[in-house]
């Protein structure tokens, strides 16, 4: 098994041999004489811990340890400061060592076999709590995995009562991750990050959720709807809210608050004349503005059981009219800087 690696580092050659002499044979000794030249190795050498002098030329061990406190690399790998700098006026610069992240300090002169035990028990410390830092991140990750698979078990219940929303919902959410993006690049003061934006975009996946709760009566009316019938379907915005307020505790918790906020609002219009609250303007939050142009855009260009598709052309007038809505002007933007990527999505 190939030996692991120490870092040294220390401005005087004779301390630096001295340092290698104790740990020869067990570990990879390597050597810095300055904190710049000790940053150069790190780049390109994995170390699982770094033996630190103060006082140094060039970069000293406090500027060094600023940098790897910086660069997180102190949270992986220990880093012991070895310094004469004990005395009752060089307090404050070893409490400014730890607070940068050293995690010991050992005066010189130093008996070898203390020093050793020290490092090693500082190496085992790290490497335990890598492993398990790397065991909490799988069961994230599996976590994450099972959130969306109950989102989209929860998505699929709809299908059992429109058959056309199975592909709507694919649709919604390829339409919302374009559209976000491109917002995302046009308007970087909506703050829109990649991370989010994916669980936006899981999100987009609910927005119906509520029609389970419409009568098939309605929901599959081939025909204009009644007044009375429309009240009724507008009412699947809060029915979905109502219903994820139910599953709250199966589902991750930033995708369940945009997942609820989408259910309620993607009807909501930039004029404030939408359903179910009347918000206006920015009151709407911009993922569920994207929502509202997406579900327009596919529910134009799609067939349904009371309508004919309408042609990409045809939609993207009516939208661009005001005939489906009424659109925050940044939104209407960036629909039109993607406009190729969402044909190719819906296949107009």
């Amino acid at each position: 098994m190939e030996k692991s690696s120490i870092l040294i580092v220390d401005d005087a050659a004779i301390n630096r041999e001295i340092l290698a002499d104790c740990f020869e044979g067990k570990y990879n000794t390597l050597q810095a004489e300055n904190g710049k030249q000790a940053l150069e190795i790190l780049e390109n050498t994995e170390v699982s811990a770094i033996l630190l002098d103060l006082m140094m030329p060039v970069m000293g061990g406090i500027e060094m340890l600023e940098k790897l406190n910086s660069s997180g690399l102190v949270k992986r790998v220990p880093v012991l400061v070895i310094t004469t700098a004990t005395a009752a006026d060089s307090e404050e610069l070893l409490l400014e060592a730890y607070r940068l992240g050293a995690v010991d300090i050992i005066p010189k002169p130093f008996i070898a076999n203390f020093l050793i035990c020290r490092v090693e028990n500082m190496i085992e410390l790290f490497r335990h709590r890598r492993e398990l830092e790397d065991m909490v991140a799988e069961q994230v990750k599996k976590l994450s995995a099972m959130h969306i698979s109950m989102v989209q078990a929860l998505a699929e219940l709809i299908e059992f009562r429109d058959c056309e929303s199975g592909e709507h919902v694919k649709r919604i959410c390829g339409i919302t991750n374009v559209l976000l993006h491109s917002v995302a690049e046009l308007y970087p003061e909506y703050e829109l990050h990649s991370g989010e934006i994916r669980k936006m975009v899981i999100s987009a996946m609910l927005h119906d959720i509520g029609k389970i709760s419409v009568p098939d009566s309605i929901l599959g009316k081939p025909g204009r709807l009644t007044p009375a019938e429309f009240e009724i379907m507008k009412r699947h915005t809060v029915s979905g809210w109502e219903i994820l307020e139910k599953v709250s505790d199966i589902i991750d918790e930033d995708i369940y608050a945009y997942c609820r906020d989408i259910c309620r609002h993607h009807h909501e219009r930039w004029d404030g004349k939408g359903y179910p609250d009347g918000l206006a303007g920015d009151e709407i939050t911009i993922w569920s503005q994207v929502v509202s142009i997406a579900d327009v855009y596919d529910a134009l260009t799609s067939r349904r059981v009371y309508k004919s598709a309408f042609s990409h052309e045809k939609a993207v007038q009516m939208i661009k009219g005001g005939e489906c809505g009424c659109f925050n002007p940044k939104i209407l933007a960036a629909f039109e800087h993607s406009i190729n990527e969402i044909r190719t999505i819906t296949g107009n």
